[in-house]
């Protein structure tokens, strides 16, 4: 009995400890996790939700309430250790950047923050407020920052986001910038600056894996193919809606994704717009690993901090062996991609495509 009553307590404890742990947070988690929380924290506090169901137009009110209701019977201790755990996680994913002599030429960089800590340069998408939308600096700050960690005394290097999402991929505000030469000068500048970024990541010396927080669309899809190891959060799901913005496959997708997951599902995926949820993506081999949403940072964090004690030089070396027979075939698909791109970015259809998300983006 008193031992119940000494683990209740300690529970208790944490729980507060919890609470005041997230109000030293320096990033917005997101809503979607602001909610979570928020179920969690009532269900933790009050149980089951019996409260009325908000009107259909108290839009914040009835978020709440839907995802209290979700928890359904959830018990209070389960609730409470929830709330604890995704916690502990928001407060780890921010614990790179807490030390700013770990920063690796931080100053360098507007989107990104990059972070050299246990022998891993850790890179993070950071433009949250915009769901980590790649901007045309953004590609060349990442692709900068790909060839120091090439250079640098890190074991492996992990990409990743702030957030909710890993990234929404491209910002199409990059087709509203129009230089006086027209767009066709707008294209192909846009398919160099792409043809680069892609060969970064088929050029990496050393393991390159993606730790994917959240949602990812586009060029943060297609590239994983590029990765050695993806780990993903259940919480995220991948699509390609090219077909949608009259575009076409990038990221070298076009050759790796028919090989990973077969020609019928690449189909769907590239072509028909398919979103995969986390646990199809790694059962068709994009991703290699799923992990719950509320342990998700503490887990694959620990996992890479093992990463970078291995051998750096042995590492690379398997790498290079892996990887080296596939570097022609992977840079000719590349150069194909950014072609067939810089013609669909100044067709007329892929124009037509891009005006109608701004129109129903400004009706939102």
């Amino acid at each position: 009995m008193h031992t119940t009553a000494a683990r209740s307590q300690v529970n208790q404890q944490d729980f507060e400890k919890a609470q005041n742990d997230l109000k030293t947070l320096k990033k917005d988690p997101g809503n979607d996790v602001k909610l979570k929380l928020y179920a969690l924290f009532k269900q933790a506090t009050q149980g089951s939700c019996s409260s009325p169901k908000p009107g259909m137009l108290d839009f914040v009110n009835k978020a709440k309430w839907d995802a209290w209701k979700s928890l359904g019977s959830l018990s209070k201790d389960e609730a409470r250790k929830s709330y604890v755990e995704l916690v502990s996680s928001l407060i780890s994913s921010e614990a790179p950047v807490k030390d700013s002599a770990s920063l690796s030429s931080g100053q360098k960089y507007d989107t990104l923050q990059v972070v050299n800590e246990d022998n891993i340069t850790r890179i993070f998408l950071n433009r949250p407020e915009k769901k980590n939308a790649i901007t045309l600096q953004m590609y060349k700050e990442i692709s900068l920052a790909l060839d120091e960690a090439a250079n640098d005394d890190s074991v492996i290097t992990v990409l990743s986001g702030y957030g909710d999402y890993f990234c929404s991929g491209n910002d199409l505000n990059n087709f509203t910038n129009i230089p006086p030469e027209g767009k066709e000068k707008m294209a192909s500048d846009s398919a160099v600056i792409l043809q680069t970024f892609v060969g970064k990541f088929i050029d990496f010396p050393k393991p390159l894996i993606a730790v994917v927080n959240g949602p990812a669309v586009g060029i943060s899809v297609t590239i994983l193919g590029l990765f050695d190891i993806v780990y993903t959060t259940d919480r995220a799901t991948f699509h390609t809606p090219f077909s949608q913005l009259g575009q076409s496959p990038e990221g070298c997708s076009s050759y790796t994704f028919p090989r990973i997951m077969g020609l019928s599902k690449a189909v769907e995926v590239l072509l028909f717009n398919k979103l995969l949820t986390a646990h199809e993506a790694c059962k068709l081999g994009l991703v290699t690993e799923v992990f719950p949403d509320s342990t998700f940072q503490k887990e694959v964090w620990e996992r890479l901090k093992a990463y970078g004690e291995l051998p750096k030089n042995s590492l690379a070396f398997s790498k290079q062996l892996i990887r080296n027979t596939e570097k022609e075939k992977l840079h000719a698909v590349n150069v194909q991609e950014c072609e067939r791109l810089k013609e669909r970015w100044v067709s007329e259809e892929c124009m037509n495509a891009i005006i109608s998300f701004f129109q129903k983006k400004a009706k939102l």
